[in-house]
């Protein structure tokens, strides 16, 4: 099927094969309510690819068409959201009848060849554009002129489609594990996908309130469970010798903690796994604890360099799958939820930063798991559509996140990536970021992928709180460095 056939070739077979319409979770949902003209929830992947000798880039037509091929394996580019009349429940997916592949899959030139600092801008102009909600929710950029024989390659797509989980399975179905030739045959997989006409507005309303009824039947029980794993969580918390931070009440006051604008800083760096695998061992922590100390101890010198160091320390919220390790590979929706712990940046000694967020960080999982790891994406099923639009339209306009303390700092997300070397056609994947959005009063967005031996670190800033990631980005490394050297000479952490 060609992208022509994409375009215009399905209308003898629209409704041939119905594909019956999903709805969103209030979870994925939630993310298309939270959007505003400043508040873009996209999340962005930028690959890096090397390609293969004598051939100078990967052609636009040939990575279309590679995508169209591939799009049963695809699922969530697929599809659109339609919204329900009056807002009587969340949206639903359906198959887009007018899916155009050549308006998701476009070419850019970096304004000056083979520069870093080019490419981080580009990404941070795209990254400052919403998408288009009439169209599935994503977009795929081709960026030319990086670096000789290297491409990179940006995809932007919805938090409301994929989560990082999820977002890694797609990966894995447009990559290979060895080179292939141009015009290779695409993978076996289920039979092509047709579009479906948009649903009705009586199918829709129909459809809505018997989901709704079927809702409000779940909500005794929830209500239930709910008042149950909070008083697990009191009690729990009466015997704990370290306390986790409480959102908004114990949450301090940075430049980057204001209401947003729609300009965006980004940069990029990558690291050493080995390196901070090697501290792990050395202090007997996780590598979740080393990232959250390494972020700790840049935000820490970021300030310091600012005058802006506050005295209590800065709080992270933490992004957690939910997925069960036994969970078929999930390609769409999001299983989420979100800890809170603290980055000790008050305590100025590395090593004691690391064992304060490793003990702090534990017991919120205690916290966490307590409260129940589904909690949040129960509860958020009942969110009402057009209100929560509204409250946060208001809020952004109003500028109100300037007015109120932020209910966390800063997002530090963590995500296992790819464990072997990947390929698009001929090309090698070198090393891949990610990152996700930044929030009202939440202007900075840390993520962390791993890909071979690299540990490759994504920064996303409001620009008008944040005008250099890269400041936070050499402070990453400087605070891995400092951590490596005491690594030689301390003890393991004991706790």
């Amino acid at each position: 099927m060609t992208p022509g056939h994409l375009r215009n070739g399905v209308s003898s077979v629209v409704g041939a094969i119905l594909v019956p319409m999903e709805r969103l979770s209030g979870l994925d949902a939630g993310f298309l309510y939270m959007e505003t003209p400043t508040l873009l929830m996209h999340t962005l992947k930028l690959a890096v690819l090397e390609t293969a000798p004598g051939q100078s880039d990967l052609p636009l037509a040939w990575f279309r068409q590679q995508i169209a091929d591939r799009l049963h394996l695809l699922p969530p580019f697929r599809r659109r959201v339609v919204e329900v009349p009056l807002g009587l429940n969340h949206p639903v997916w359906v198959e887009d009848p007018d899916f155009d592949i050549d308006y998701h899959v476009r070419r850019v030139k970096l304004p000056v060849v083979g520069d870093r600092g080019q490419l981080d801008e580009v990404v941070a102009d795209i990254a400052g554009r919403p998408l288009d909600r009439r169209r599935p929710l994503w977009e795929l950029y081709l960026i030319d002129g990086f670096e000789g024989s290297k491409l990179a390659v940006l995809v932007k797509i919805h938090h409301a489609v994929v989560d990082g989980m999820a977002a890694a399975a797609l990966l894995a179905n447009v990559m290979s594990t060895t080179p292939e030739e141009l015009g290779e045959s695409v993978p076996a997989g289920p039979p092509r996908w047709y579009p479906e006409e948009l649903p009705t507005r009586r199918r829709l309303v129909v459809e809505a309130l018997r989901d709704q009824a079927r809702l409000i039947g779940k909500l005794p029980a929830l209500v239930w469970r709910t008042l149950h794993n909070l008083a697990d969580v009191v009690r729990h918390r009466r015997t704990m010798s370290v306390t986790p931070p409480r959102p908004v009440l114990d949450t301090p006051r940075t430049s980057f903690n204001r209401a947003l604008t729609p300009r965006r800083s980004f940069a990029t760096a990558t690291f050493s796994l080995e390196e901070v695998r090697k501290i792990r061992r050395a202090f007997g922590v996780t590598v979740n604890d080393v990232v959250l100390a390494v972020v700790g101890g840049a935000l820490r010198r970021y300030l310091i360099d600012r005058g802006e160091l506050p005295d209590r320390s800065l709080v992270a919220g933490v992004p957690v799958s939910t997925d069960r390790p036994d969970e078929i590979r999930r390609l769409g929706g999001n299983r989420v939820s979100n800890l809170f712990t603290t980055l000790a940046t008050d305590e100025p000694d590395p090593v004691r930063r690391l064992q304060i967020i490793h003990e702090v960080t534990a017991e919120a999982r205690v916290l966490h798991n307590l409260l129940g790891v589904e909690m949040m994406h129960d509860w958020v099923q009942y969110t009402p559509p057009k209100p929560y639009s509204f409250a946060v339209r208001l809020w952004s306009r109003l500028r109100i996140a300037d007015q109120f303390p932020p209910p966390i700092n800063v997002v530090v997300s963590n995500v296992p990536g790819p464990r072997e070397p990947l390929f698009v056609g001929g090309a090698r994947l070198l090393s891949i970021y990610s990152v996700g959005p930044v929030l009202e009063g939440i202007g900075l967005n840390i993520t962390v992928w791993s890909y071979l031996d690299q540990l490759n670190v994504g920064v996303l800033a409001c620009r008008d709180a944040v005008a250099d990631s890269h400041a936070i980005t050499r402070a990453i490394g400087e605070a891995i460095a400092e951590l490596a050297e005491r690594s030689q000479i301390k003890p393991a952490i004991v706790g």
